[in-house]
């Protein structure tokens, strides 16, 4: 049996790799109680913002047999998406957008979820057990359950690191009703750095370990659906779908490659601002299909451009501002506001609001003119 379980073991090891996977980790599938009273805290603050999905699905968060009750084991697959460059250096280019690293290729979503499909396939015909797959969509706590596993940790930022692989790692996983040999969970290496924390521009860390998503940028210009806090604004600078800060100072990313995956691949250079805010949806959708900034969706992705615009300095954005005072869009609407009251004198933003004042049952923009 033991024999029967290490050449199974080997095979798959052998198959994740041809599949691109940087590693193969497995652990029972189960989740101590704190790691759902971790949640349930998080919640309950409220911390969560608009992803109220969090909320509803906590229960079924707390463990990956409450999902599943058949699960026995799950088998948590890393693949590395790491960059070319450091991702800081983006930020000096403020007439650009700044783009999350995971987020310049194509979605990962598709790509790792059909290799894990295939690779779940294979496991099942070679183990007889039933499998489901999951990447990032499902009620599946995946960072504590890669952690148990021993794929990384969860450092101060909350995020996984991996001591080959740093903050770059992209989670898969395999939940079986095959009872596996399971991996020891890795060790804490974080030590006392605190440069993740230190580095988020919104201070979206009230401790070490602990993540106030209303706070986050990513958060921010992805998930949130409202007006972005003019408190935020300013130190949004250039990044219109994500943030990458607290990942790109981890000291672990010493270790780091370059995602092997050309999929994941972004473009050389960042898109200046002028030519995003030029698009229309028809537009927006080409340029941007198959990656996971098309989740920002059109009015929020101008809302985010807008923003940067706002922070460039670069007056020569001010036409293409002004052009969307006249989107169907609050949220359009109010930011190209913000951003022209940013870049132009305080007697050519007056001579603007007095001609351009909107009607006043737009509340959301009559607040931003001010």
């Amino acid at each position: 049996m033991a024999g029967g379980g290490d050449r199974l073991r080997r095979w798959l090891e052998d198959a994740a790799a041809e599949a691109g996977f940087a590693g193969v980790h497995v652990t029972g599938a189960t989740l101590p109680p704190e790691t759902g009273a971790r949640l349930n805290d998080f919640v309950s603050d409220g911390r969560q913002g608009d992803m109220v999905w969090l909320a509803e699905t906590a229960p079924r968060r707390a463990s990956p047999a409450a999902m599943w009750p058949e699960a026995r084991s799950a088998i948590v697959l890393t693949m590395n998406y790491g960059p070319d460059h450091d991702p800081m250096d983006n930020l000096a280019a403020r007439d650009r957008g700044n783009i999350s690293v995971y987020a310049r290729g194509r979605d990962y979503h598709d790509v790792i979820k059909g290799r894990l499909k295939q690779l779940a396939g294979q496991f099942a015909a070679k183990s007889g057990a039933d499998v489901k797959v999951f990447v990032d969509t499902a009620p599946l706590m995946e960072k504590p359950l890669a952690a148990q596993a021993g794929a990384g940790w969860q450092g101060k930022h909350t995020n996984l690191v991996s001591r080959e692989n740093g903050s770059w790692l992209f989670l898969g996983t395999i939940l079986t009703s095959a009872e596996l040999a399971t991996d020891s969970a890795e060790t804490d290496h974080c030590g006392s750095c605190r440069k993740c924390l230190d580095a988020c521009p919104t201070d979206a860390f009230p401790a070490p370990y602990q993540l106030d998503a209303r706070r986050c940028i990513s958060y921010l210009t992805i998930e949130h659906k409202g007006q972005i806090p003019a408190k935020f604004r300013a130190a949004i600078g250039n990044r219109i779908f994500g943030c990458d800060d607290c990942l790109a100072v981890c000291p672990w990313n010493k270790y780091a490659e370059r995602a092997a995956e050309a999929k994941f691949h972004g473009p050389g250079e960042m898109p200046p601002l002028a030519d995003l805010l030029a698009l229309d949806d028809a537009a927006f959708r080409k340029m941007f299909a198959g990656g996971p900034v098309r989740r920002a969706g059109h009015a929020r992705f101008l809302r985010n451009v807008l923003v940067a615009a706002g922070n460039s300095g670069d007056a020569g954005l001010v036409p293409a501002a002004q052009a969307l005072l006249g989107h169907d869009s609050p949220l359009v609407r109010g930011m190209a506001v913000w951003a022209l009251r940013r870049l132009l004198g305080k007697e050519q933003y007056m001579t603007l609001r007095a001609t351009c004042l909107p009607q006043e049952d737009d509340q959301s923009v009559l607040a931003e003119w001010g």
